[in-house]
């Protein structure tokens, strides 16, 4: 094996994709080391996520630059990026994304490399990325967090900060896998709540600001805004309108409260990166994608920004602080 490169096994993980190669360092020596590909948005939204994805794999003994070699691609919300982006990952390493549309672009670029869907936004089934949860079937397997069920709670939350909210927003991209149905589950919720929902489609950057006019024309009273590839692209900007506006906004990313942002509910980031490396290890270990059936959260945290939301002049009931999972002072 000395002087030679051979491939032993390859990983693509949604949020990290991961090419597991067997290198030979010295003659006398031979060591594998896993090549590890890592798709994802902005490594400003997701530190988190990588955080402890990298601290799960040390504890399982895969030290970098030792082990393993993780190859950082970021789209930062421009989806035309992601062909060449995933081309190039697939070049040298594996690769993961927390993203369907990463999903599709690395899906489509090979059906060889092994694939960890590491947050897939939207149904994998629907899109054709897997056969089943149960039995996936081919390449791919991983962790959705079927974000859409998630919205009757988003909902209610909001309602018991802004008691007299009757009017919500929903920041979506009309494009982007997951928003459309985040919409519809609100929209069939909202009635019962006493609440109309307003739909602000942004299909490219460049409608923010019209969006964030039009949720003050129609005098919305909160927002939620559904994290897809484009909006966590402008996760920064969409902060700092609604600071702005003094839009009390809930995030379906934590990420984006620790950014700044008012609050969250979503499935707890650290502990499904935590599943997704114990995933990669099992297949580096001999297990296949095909066997490995596609889990959902398990684990759910509400997080809260009292920093902003002093800034925006909105009080937060006891009630709802003391059921938070993490407050932000």
């Amino acid at each position: 094996m000395s002087g030679t490169l051979k491939k032993k096994t390859s990983i693509f993980v949604v949020c990290a994709l991961l090419f597991a190669l067997c290198v030979s360092v010295q003659a006398q020596q031979p060591k594998k080391i896993y090549r590890i590909g890592y798709l994802t948005n902005s490594p400003e939204f997701s530190s988190d996520s990588e955080g402890a994805f990298q601290q799960a794999l040390r504890e399982r003994g895969y030290i970098e630059e030792e082990y393993i070699v993780i190859d950082w691609r970021f789209s930062k919300g421009k989806l035309d990026q992601l062909p060449q982006l995933a081309a190039e990952s697939l070049s040298l390493t594996p690769t993961a994304s927390s993203l369907s549309a990463w999903l599709r672009a690395v899906k489509q670029a090979t059906n060889t490399i092994s694939i960890v869907m590491g947050n897939a936004d939207d149904d994998p089934v629907r899109h054709g990325l897997v056969a089943s949860l149960a039995r996936p079937g081919g390449n791919v397997t991983g962790f959705t967090n079927f974000g859409s069920d998630l919205a009757g709670k988003r909902l209610e939350l909001l309602k018991e900060i802004i008691a007299k909210a009757s009017r919500v927003a929903i920041l979506f991209d009309p494009n982007g896998p997951g928003g459309a149905g985040h919409v519809r589950e609100s929209e069939s919720i909202a009635p019962a709540l006493g609440l109309r929902i307003e739909r602000l489609e942004v299909s490219h950057p460049g409608a923010l600001d019209t969006a964030f006019q039009a949720a003050m024309k129609r005098r919305a009273e909160a927002m939620i805004v559904v994290n897809t590839s484009l909006i966590t692209g402008q996760s920064e900007r969409i902060i700092k309108l609604a600071a702005k506006t003094r839009l009390p906004a809930m995030y379906t990313s934590s990420s984006s409260v620790s950014a700044g942002g008012l609050m969250s509910f979503s499935d707890d980031p650290r502990d499904r990166s935590k599943r997704v490396a114990d995933y990669v290890d099992r297949i580096l270990k001999g297990a296949k994608p095909r066997d490995l059936p596609v889990q959902q959260p398990t684990k759910f945290e509400l997080v809260i920004n009292l920093q902003t939301a002093k800034q925006i002049g909105l009080t937060i009931p006891p009630n709802i602080l003391a059921r938070a999972d993490r407050v932000i002072r």
